[in-house]
């Protein structure tokens, strides 16, 4: 301690690096309680470039070091994330702005210092994180306390005593980061999701711990349920390990509860400094096997229960010396191969389709609870019940959310990077290294214990494209078992496999790049079979509202005017550079643009009628006699910056075609059509069985002139996906155009309609060259004609709206506006839109409308309501903007 004084003492007349203008002194101090078994993070960092930096680490990391003109960083922080947050760099997401920023600044590490404040030093302490990306050396107080090469991952967890560091006072610690490759080590990397950030995500993207504890340390505490196939009783595991700190031999107590009705406690003998393994199990504790469980259910089939661990250790004359809490779900999880090499889920021994999609993370991986959770909300709001998560890998509290609104993910290892170099060569990433090894098992083993609990997790991908050799896969699975990991272990997300875990059970066919409607129903390639992993027709162009907050006018030109044109917000890889064949398509199909509106309307109705007919595919054919489909995630669910491809929601949570194409897809109870035979049939995915419903099939011209009728009545469909097909279209209808348009009424026994959906289809159809399928696209060698919708005459809408302010913090609000064809002829407003705008006529975001981009006909209507948080009105009364493929634009207000 005395060295450290006097280092102290030097390091307050020691002059840092020359400040910059930006800032003062960047102060960065957590105040630590003393309290055994807590836990703070650090709550702020200053950060500066090791190249403007030239003290010594020593000096660096001491209490009291100089901070002036450092950037101030979050606790999750990138650096790019803080530069950007401190107005250092331009906003990277608006135009080509990006490009702006220098890469070479992040070509050397650089440094993350912060301070904490301890009262005494009676508690030991340790510091407790992952996700440093990629390496780091570690500091506190003037001395070294771990290296890059121990420090390395961002996926392994590290917890060092700097009990004999820590002083009563201010403390300091300092990490060393070094620059990051995702080729070269085992992080994270963008693939060709998107441009990637020039600073490869280089910092700290999860919490630094500042743990507190006693003579004995707790840790990896957790439960192992056993869910009875009845449902009817669980039995409930509770282990965890408790670690003598001493010299001397302890008897600790250890105690806990779940909920407020079951309690539990053991007398544990340790030696010094032993490390024991404690487990209460139902054989010696019969209250955790649990009478009527609270089971916990996916979204859509039933309700989404969870208990609490509350799990503490104390020693005589010390007392309480740690402590653990955290949520569980009881619930079981099954995915064996089906009869066609297909894996199929099970939860809780119901079988569902996966419905699912890809999640992204911001591009700066900065984290914000409630942006979050409002796009979970929107997963849940499109009928999805599953997120993949192919690396990036996020915080505890996503899934805390998921295991909240029922929504099940699928975690696993990212393709195409380092982690995938061993197996796939320099394609993705480089070979590893003896030490990389040790890397990913320590990755796995620290993930694993951190998902294990969460019932929205209902497997591990331990590989994307490839699956992992031999060497590779005993390594994961060997720190899965130790773990007690729950679910199923997946090899790859493609159909590949691996010695210990088997067959995938998935498949990758693509594509990845715009295909017709009709492709998703014929089971080649990535048709509507077996479990497709990622999956989608590719570009999804937002509204015009986002177009225009991202991109500048003449990016907005060469969009509708150029199908050639390189387009930056699309992706680095040359196969996606541009939207020609997304274009050529829109063109082929609708007619050529004639403005930037009438391309963006055209996309609207492209992404609508494809992303409905991928999910609606699947849903057809998961009861099929032959190769059902048990699964699809959509490529992706949304992107991690603003995009023009792979996303349901865009980068400010506004809807478009593709969103309410899904949304639509997915209800609970939907009537639909098929683009391959024609069939038109009813598709139930609540628990229980459907009866006395009646299906009403009308084609029509482009002119709302009834070519073709029928209903059929007495309708029954079972439960949990059941399908009940009503009839077949006929393949030739007399009178009717090209282009003609497809309306399906569904309504229940009391005559109230459940599902209704509008299909714009062509005499003429999208042709496939399927032998010339590659990895990402099927190529369409002739268009249907949709080119009849330009003729549509306009129609007459009226809208009434009114609000009401609801209670809840944050206050919601509800918009209900009821929408009207007021047309004397025949034509039906094709796709009609709301979107509900503030004073200024901005979107208000996020926003869950109950239906939306509907078609009526003349005299029909539709009550439709928005639920929406009441303070993004900013102050201003609710408006709704009215607008439709043959609708004139129209603001009403709904007061």
């Amino acid at each position: 301690m005395a060295v450290l004084g006097l280092l102290g003492a030097l390091v307050a007349g020691a002059p840092a690096a020359a400040p910059s203008p930006r800032a003062a002194l960047v102060r960065a101090v957590t105040e630590v309680p003393g309290t055994p078994g807590s836990a703070t993070p650090l709550s702020a960092y200053a950060i500066r470039s090791t190249a403007e930096v030239s003290d010594a680490a020593a000096l660096v990391s001491a209490p009291g070091y100089r901070t002036t003109g450092w950037h101030p960083a979050g606790p999750r922080s990138t650096v790019l994330a803080a530069l950007v947050a401190d107005g250092t760099h331009p906003d990277p997401f608006h135009s080509t702005d990006q490009r702006r920023i220098p890469a070479a600044d992040f070509a050397v590490p650089w440094w993350f210092r912060a301070e904490f404040t301890v009262a005494d030093t009676a508690a030991r302490t340790y510091l407790d994180f992952s996700g440093v990306v990629s390496a780091a050396d570690v500091y506190v107080n003037g001395e070294q306390v771990a290296t890059a090469s121990a420090v390395a991952g961002a996926y392994t967890r590290h917890e060092l005593d700097v009990t004999a560091r820590v002083r009563a006072g201010t403390n300091a610690v300092a990490f060393r980061i070094k620059p990051n490759d995702p080729r070269k080590n085992l992080t994270m990397g963008w693939l060709d999701w998107l441009q990637p950030p020039p600073d490869e995500n280089m910092g700290i993207v999860r919490d630094v711990l500042v743990r507190r504890g006693g003579p004995v340390a707790l840790r990896d505490a957790h439960v192992v349920t056993d869910l009875a196939p009845s449902l009817a009783s669980a039995d409930v595991t509770v282990k965890a390990t408790v670690r003598n700190e001493t010299a001397e031999a302890r008897t600790a107590t250890v105690s806990g509860t779940i909920g407020s009705g079951i309690a539990f406690r053991r007398e544990v003998p340790l030696r010094a400094h032993e490390t024991r393994t404690v487990a209460f199990t139902p054989a010696d504790t019969p209250q955790l096997r649990l009478d009527r469980p609270r089971v916990w259910w996916p979204a859509g089939m039933g309700a989404q229960e969870l208990y609490e661990l509350d799990l503490s250790v104390a020693v005589p004359g010390a007392g309480l010396c740690d402590r653990s809490r955290h949520g569980f779900g009881v619930r079981s999880v099954r995915a064996p191969l089906n009869k066609d090499g297909a894996r199929q889920y099970f939860v809780n021994g119901r079988p569902l389709l996966i419905r699912g999609a890809g999640w992204s993370p911001d591009e700066l991986l900065r984290w914000d609870a409630a942006y979050a959770e409002d796009r979970l909300a929107y997963a849940r709001d499109l009928g999805l019940n599953t997120l993949r998560l192919e690396g990036h890998l996020e915080h505890d509290e996503f899934f805390d959310l998921a295991d909240r609104y029922g929504i099940l993910t699928l975690p696993g290892w990212q393709c195409c990077t380092k982690w995938e170099g061993e197996v796939n060569g320099t394609e993705a990433g480089e070979s590893w290294t003896a030490a990389d090894h040790l890397v990913a098992q320590a990755s796995m083993a620290a993930e694993a214990a951190r998902l294990r609990d969460h019932p929205s997790v209902i497997s591990f991908l331990i590989g994307s494209d490839f699956a992992p050799d031999a060497e590779i896969e005993k390594g994961y699975v060997d720190a899965l078992k130790a773990a007690d990991w729950p679910t199923p272990v997946v090899p790859a997300a493609s159909a590949k496999s691996a010695p210990l875990t088997g067959a995938s059970g998935m498949r990758m066919p693509g594509p990845y790049e715009w295909v017709p409607p009709g492709y998703w129903y014929d089971k080649r390639e990535g048709g509507a079979t077996g479990f497709n992993s990622e999956t989608s027709a590719g570009p999804d162009i937002p509204t015009l509202d986002t177009l225009r907050r991202m991109m500048s006018p003449a990016e907005l030109t060469s969009l509708w005017k150029d199908p050639a044109a390189p387009q930056y917000h699309r992706s680095p890889s040359r196969t996606y550079a541009t939207l020609k064949v997304y274009d050529e398509a829109l063109s082929g199909r609708y007619g050529a643009p004639g403005s930037l509106e009438d391309y963006v309307a055209k996309a609207q109705l492209a992404q609508y009628e494809n992303v409905r007919a991928q999910f609606e595919a699947y849903a057809r054919n998961a009861t099929d006699a032959s190769k059902p489909s048990t699964g699809v995630v959509y490529w992706m669910f949304n992107s991690g910056w603003t995009s023009l491809h792979w996303q349901l929601v865009d980068r400010y949570l506004d809807q478009n075609g593709a969103y309410f194409g899904a949304k639509k897809a997915n209800e609970p109870l939907h009537v639909q059509y098929a683009y391959d035979d024609r069939t038109v049939a009813v598709v139930n995915r609540r628990a229980a069985p459907v009866s006395g419903l009646t299906a009403r099939v009308s084609l029509f011209n482009t002119d709302g002139t009834r070519k073709y009728d029928r209903t059929v009545t007495g309708l029954a469909v079972g439960g949990d996906g059941a399908k009940a097909t009503v009839l077949t279209v006929p393949a030739s209808v007399e009178g009717l155009s090209t282009t003609y348009l497809a309306r399906l009424v569904l309504t229940d026994a009391g005559g109230r309609e459940v599902s209704r959906n509008v299909y714009w289809l062509s005499t003429r159809r999208d042709v496939l060259d399927y032998t010339e399928s590659n990895w990402y696209i099927t190529p369409t060698t002739a268009y249907a004609d949709l080119t009849g919708l330009r003729s549509m005459a306009q129609a007459s809408v009226s809208a009434t709206a009114t609000t009401h302010e609801g209670g809840g913090a944050p206050s919601t609000s509800t918009t209900a506006v009821t929408v009207r064809n007021t047309g004397t002829g025949n034509t039906p407003a094709l796709l009609t839109d709301l979107h509900l705008v503030d004073g200024k006529g901005t979107p208000v975001l996020p926003v869950r409308w109950s239906d939306n981009q509907i078609s009526l006909w003349p005299g029909e209507s539709a009550t439709l309501t928005a639920t929406y948080r009441t303070a993004d009105l900013h102050g201003s009364a609710p408006r709704v903007r009215i607008s439709g493929w043959n609708t004139p634009t129209a603001t009403v207000p709904a007061v």
